[in-house]
C-alpha cells in the first residue's frame, strides 16, 4: 500500500455494498415476482436501464455470484439476478430508447449475461427481442440525436457485439464511414446532431466511436473499419497535452458547456482513464505497439493528477464508475494484472478511498457523491452502475481477488468501461 493509505477488506465492504443494494430492490407485479430498482431509494419509479438502473446491477450480481462461487450467499446473488432478469424481459416502461447505457441495448446485454452465467433460456429469448427490437428502430443512420457510446450506434454496436448479434453491431458503426469529418489529424464525429463542439472522449466523443470501430472491425473482419478507427483516434492523440511523459485531451473543441463541463477530466468518461481502455483495444486489434505507449502516458497523467483527494471543489468528487474512483480502480488493476509497476499500491489507494468514503451501518455500505454548487452537496446514495452503489461493487470484488491472490479478471466480459477491455464478447471467464 501506499504510505498514508490503509488496508482494506474490499471483498466485506463488497458484501455490505450488495446487502444495501437487495434492500432497495422492490418486488414488481410484472414478470412473476421479478426485482427492480429505483435510482435512488427515495424515488418512487423503478429504472430499468444498465447505466443506472436494474440491468447494470444485474450485472454487478452476476459478478457476486461468479466471486462467491461455492459460498452460500452466491445462491442469493444468483436468484436475485434471475428475478431481475424476468422483470427486465417484460417490463412495459422505460425502453423508448434503443442505446446501451439508456435503452433496449443495455437490456439486452443484462439478460444475455443472465442467459450465458445462469443458464437460463427465457432471459435469452428476452435478448434475442430485444435485440429485434431496436433493429427495427434503425432509420438507416442512427436511432436518437446522439450518436455516441453511451446514448447512440457506439454502445449500441457494441452491446449487439457482446450480446452475440454482430450483423446488428455491423449496422450500427456502418454510418460512421460516411459520417466522418475529415481534421489536420484524422477524423471526427458530430456525435450529438446539431452540436457545434466535436467530442473527444470515450462517453460522448471521438474515442467512444474509435472503440465501437475498432471492436466490430475486428469481429466481422472489416478493415476499412480498423482504418477509420485508427484515423479516430490520430485526431484525438494530436490535441494530447501534457508533454511526451502525459496525455491529457480537452473535454471539446469549442468547449461545450464550459458552464458545467470541466475543460480537463480524470476518470473514465471523458479522461485519460477511458482513453487508456481505447488504446488497449486499439492495441489488440491491431497488434500496432504504439497504443500501449500511449496508455502507458495515460497512466502516467492519472497517477499524478491528485486524484482520488479532493483538490479543490469539484475536483474528484465523485465515487462511481462512469466518472469516478471505482472508473480508476478498474484501470488500475488492468495494469496490476499487467504488472504494472505501483499499479498495486495505487489500486489499493483507490480502494481505501472508497472505503473512507462509504457510509456503512446496519443496513449495509452505499456512497454519496459530491455536488459541491449545491445546499446540500452530500447527493442521495444510488444504486445503478454509472454513479451508484453497482459500479463500485464490482470493482471492490476484483480488488478482492488481486488482493488474495485469485483470478482478477471478470466473471463476465463487459462491453465498455473497465477491464478485459480487449475484448467486446460476453462470455463466462474461467472458474474462480
Amino acid at each position: 500500500m501506499q504510505k498514508g493509505s490503509r488496508t482494506v477488506d474490499s471483498g466485506e465492504l463488497a458484501v455490505r455494498g450488495l446487502d444495501w443494494l437487495l434492500a432497495q430492490a422492490r418486488r414488481t407485479p410484472a414478470g412473476g415476482g421479478g426485482l427492480s430498482w429505483p435510482t435512488r431509494p427515495s424515488e418512487r419509479e423503478a429504472n430499468p436501464v444498465l447505466y443506472s438502473g436494474a440491468a447494470g446491477i444485474v450485472l454487478t450480481l452476476l459478478e457476486a455470484h461468479q466471486h462467491f462461487g461455492a459460498n452460500g450467499c452466491a445462491v442469493r446473488y444468483a436468484e436475485a439476478a434471475l428475478r431481475a432478469a424476468r422483470a427486465l424481459a417484460v417490463e412495459p416502461n422505460g425502453w423508448e430508447l434503443s442505446s446501451l447505457h439508456f435503452g433496449l441495448t443495455g437490456r439486452a446485454v443484462a439478460l444475455r449475461a443472465v442467459a450465458v452465467l445462469l443458464g437460463d433460456t427465457a432471459a435469452g429469448t428476452a435478448a434475442d427481442r430485444a435485440l429485434a427490437e431496436a433493429r427495427a428502430r434503425f432509420d438507416g443512420t442512427r436511432w436518437a440525436p446522439q450518436f455516441d457510446l453511451l446514448g447512440g450506434n457506439a454502445g449500441i454496436a457494441l452491446g449487439a457485439l457482446a450480446a452475440g448479434d454482430p450483423e446488428l453491431a455491423l449496422l450500427a458503426v456502418t454510418p460512421y464511414l460516411r459520417t466522418a469529418e475529415p481534421t489536420p489529424a484524422g477524423v471526427t464525429w458530430e456525435t450529438r446532431a446539431g452540436r457545434p463542439a466535436r467530442l473527444h472522449h470515450v462517453a460522448h466523443g471521438t474515442l467512444g466511436v474509435v472503440q465501437a470501430l475498432a471492436a466490430v472491425g475486428s469481429a466481422t473482419g472489416r478493415p476499412e473499419l480498423l482504418e477509420l478507427a485508427r484515423a479516430g483516434a490520430l485526431d484525438v492523440v494530436a490535441r494530447a497535452e501534457a508533454g511526451p511523459a502525459g496525455f491529457l485531451v480537452p473535454h471539446s473543441d469549442p468547449q461545450d458547456l464550459p458552464d458545467r463541463n470541466e475543460r480537463y477530466s480524470y476518470g473514465w468518461c471523458n479522461g485519460p482513464t477511458g482513453d487508456a481502455e481505447v488504446f488497449q483495444v486499439l492495441g489488440a486489434v491491431s497488434g500496432e505497439t504504439d497504443w500501449s505507449a500511449l496508455t502507458d502516458r495515460c497512466w502516467h497523467t492519472v497517477t499524478r493528477s491528485g486524484l482520488p483527494r479532493r483538490l479543490r471543489p469539484g475536483f474528484w468528487d465523485n465515487s462511481g464508475h462512469c466518472c469516478g474512483t471505482a472508473g480508476v480502480l478498474a484501470f488500475a488493476l488492468d495494469r496490476a494484472v499487467a504488472g504494472t509497476e505501483g499499479a498495486r499500491e495505487f489500486a489499493g489507494l483507490l480502494a481505501a478511498d472508497l472505503a473512507a468514503r462509504a457510509t456503512v451501518d446496519a443496513a449495509g455500505a452505499r456512497w454519496s457523491n459530491t455536488e459541491h454548487r449545491s445546499v446540500p452537496s452530500a447527493l442521495e446514495p444510488a444504486t445503478g452502475w454509472a454513479m451508484g452503489s453497482a459500479g463500485i461493487i464490482r470493482e471492490l470484488l476484483r480488488h478482492e481477488r488481486l488482493v488474495t491472490g485469485r483470478d482478477a479478471g471478470y466473471a463476465f466480459r463487459w462491453p465498455v468501461s473497465g477491464g478485459d477491455a480487449s475484448s467486446a464478447a460476453l462470455s463466462p471467464s474461467s472458474p474462480r
